[in-house]
Order: structure tokens, then sequence, then C-alpha cells
């Protein structure tokens, strides 16, 4: 597929996550909540998870901000949702990696799904915040909850 096509697919990709958003709302009682903004711009995101047994079983999230931001939200939670806590951790890291523009590893264990959609992110230096907010978020949640 030539770049121009991949470019036009992977931004249908983040508008039907930023228009259609999966795992948007909040958990009820027993779950994680870590809520952050990225004062820069003004995004926002309350995310809430349920882990069980080391595994996230649940997330979603509430917020406001630019396509990049909720799309990313909507496709961490998508992701995560079923992984073990080692796992999202790990998800989170090579996504980091990714929207930085370094390289980064792949193994049978790890599918990024739409998560790819972002990597041209990494050209746009003050949007790299915007799509690692609820990530950052997701880190923080599962960090405190250990």
């Amino acid at each position: 597929m030539a770049f121009n096509n991949l470019d036009t697919l992977y931004r249908q990709v983040i508008m039907d996550h930023y228009k259609n958003p999966r795992n948007k709302g909040s958990l009820a009682d027993g779950s994680l909540t870590v809520d952050m903004n990225n004062p820069t711009c003004g995004d926002r995101i309350h995310l809430t998870m349920k882990v069980e047994d080391g595994k996230v079983t649940d997330a979603k999230f509430e917020g406001e901000g630019c396509s990049i931001s909720m799309a990313s939200a909507s496709m961490m939670t998508q992701t995560i949702i079923g992984q073990n806590v080692e796992q999202a951790m790990k998800l989170s890291q090579i996504f980091s990696e990714m929207i930085q523009g370094n390289d980064y590893e792949l193994d049978d264990s790890v599918d990024l799904g739409d998560i790819e959609a972002l990597q041209g992110v990494s050209k746009f230096p003050a949007r790299i915040k915007c799509a690692t907010l609820a990530w950052k978020a997701m880190e923080k949640g599962l960090a405190e909850q250990k």
C-alpha cells in the first residue's frame, strides 16, 4: 500500500475512535480511578479500571480533548482490557517508544491493533503529550494499585 493510502487509512482509524469512542463512560465502585490533564493544551481524562487477579478486566474513560487524545484513550482502553497488568505496562512502554519515533520490539504476545494508527504523531512533537495522556493515566493507576 502506498504511503498516502496508509496515511489516509490511519487518519480514518483515528477519526473513527474520536467520533465513536470505545469504552466511554465510567465504572462503579471498586475500580481504580485516575484523573489527569495536559495543562499545555487542556486535554483531560478521567480513567477508571477494574483489576482482578492481576488482570485488567474493564476500563472506561471520560474526558475532553483533541482528536488525538480522545482517540488514543479509546484505543488504549480497547487494548488493555483482558491483559494482565504486566502486559498492559509493556504495551504502554511500546506505545511510548513508537509515539516518540524510537525503535521498538514486538513479539508474538503483542498486538498493537488500531494503536499503530497513532505512529505518525511522532512527526509532531507538540502532539505527543496528547497521545500519551491516557497511557500515563493507565500507568499511574496500575502502579498505585500495586
